[in-house]
């Protein structure tokens, strides 16, 4: 029935659709990308779709074409001021994972047994590409059956870390709004810090209203020819470069893609915000949610029946894991606790979900356009690296270390 390829963009496009009414409605209490995962797996639960119609589907082969692109989009999106700060933000979200893995090893190992800890370590830490790692040395060590943890941890991991994020994250904008740090006058945001109200090593935004953003002269492709396509192009050129690297020296190639953005946009060769000068990102976007959804369509209701505790307690303990080593990381660099566990919890849904909540928490705390800006430039920094340094990378190293102690 839905083997058109049109009926399968309208049923995906559908859901998307819904997730983002519901969203809205909800002021960014139910996150969107909650919603797309869970409805996906209910229509797939409930026979209404087949589980290789969406990892088969033409969409999806898009999806996979532009993620590079649509990550080194990304590293555009980051206010070059702010980097010298970030290390901050990486080490927050490693501890958040170190502490994470520990916690369910110690606890669970004794009683699910260490192999059922493990498999559930790997996606817990990361994504994607940590599951597929753990799910191959599984079954090279004679444990097939615990392929099924893996799984159903990497399907269920963003219901945990979405709600979990998006409620320290409204807390923490609501919070700074409240406290007059987004009020338009630099002066009252200078007074407030001043009077100890905020920190102006803490929340970045008060370093954003103190100093301009200079601007770039220097633009490899100049203003009047920043078409589409020119853009497009651009982008393809970083994305394929960094697929290059990565089969080069073996580091995931978002990692790069991230990178090359970044550098990109301080040489002149991107201007700011590429995908959507370009027109493109919301496509891009929806595009990389579609391979998402391709990804856990593995993820069977028996397989849940089968699995559901030892993932509950695995997801559990993991993110109490996550947020004692975000709180402890955060602590020492004098950040706010609130910012920094959100932080830490990227490594439970990481990117497209940290770009999508900054947009959310942005537009249902901020009272008017400057709010929201402002809400929006202080978190997306610091989640996306986060989110990156998780999944593309320190989960890669957590799930190869462990999976070899098998």
């Amino acid at each position: 029935m839905f083997a058109s390829p049109v009926y399968v963009v309208t049923i995906i496009l559908a859901l998307l659709a819904i997730a983002e009414v519901l969203s809205l409605a909800t002021k960014a209490w139910v996150p969107s990308l909650l919603i797309i995962i869970a409805g996906y797996l209910v229509l797939l639960w409930t026979g209404v779709l087949p589980p290789d119609l969406i990892p088969k589907s033409a969409f999806t082969s898009v999806g996979v074409v532009l993620v590079g692109a649509v990550i080194a989009h990304m590293g555009t999106l980051i206010p070059l001021r702010q980097i010298k700060t970030q290390y901050k933000a990486i080490l927050i979200a490693l501890s958040g994972i170190i502490v994470g893995a520990v916690l369910i090893l110690v606890v669970l190992g004794p009683l699910l047994g260490y192999p059922t800890a493990v498999a559930g370590t790997g996606p817990v830490t990361g994504g994607l590409i940590a599951y597929l790692i753990t799910a191959q040395k599984l079954t090279e060590a004679g444990f097939p059956s615990l392929v099924a943890v893996a799984a159903i941890v990497l399907g269920l991991q963003s219901l945990v870390g979405l709600p979990l994020a998006n409620i320290l994250l409204r807390k923490y904008a609501t919070k700074l709004r409240d406290n007059g740090a987004f009020d338009a006058p630099v002066a009252h945001a200078a007074a407030l810090a001043s009077r100890g109200k905020l920190r102006a090593d803490a929340p970045a935004s008060v370093e954003q209203l103190l100093e301009a953003q200079p601007k770039r002269t220097f633009q490899l492709v100049p203003e009047k020819y920043q078409q589409p396509s020119t853009l497009l192009f651009l982008l393809f050129v970083a994305a394929s470069l960094a697929t290059w690297l990565d089969s080069l020296t073996g580091l995931n190639y978002g990692v790069w893609a991230l990178l090359l953005g970044l550098l990109g946009r301080v040489l002149g060769i991107f201007p700011e915000k590429a995908m959507e000068k370009a027109n493109a990102f919301g496509f891009g976007l929806i595009a990389v949610i579609v391979v998402i959804m391709a990804s856990v369509s593995s993820v069977t209701f028996e397989t849940v029946k089968a699995t559901l505790g030892p993932a509950i307690l695995i997801l559990a303990v993991g993110a109490i894991g996550i947020m004692i080593g975000g709180w402890l990381a955060s602590k020492l660099f004098r950040w706010d606790p609130l910012k920094g566990m959100p932080i830490a919890l990227t490594a439970l849904f990481g990117f497209p979900g940290d770009f999508m909540l900054c947009q959310e928490v942005s537009r249902s705390v901020g009272r008017n356009e400057h709010e929201r800006k402002a809400i929006f430039d202080e978190l997306v920094t610091p989640m996306l690296v986060a989110g990156f340094t998780t999944v593309t990378t320190a989960s890669i190293l957590v799930a190869s270390v462990l999976v070899s102690t098998l």
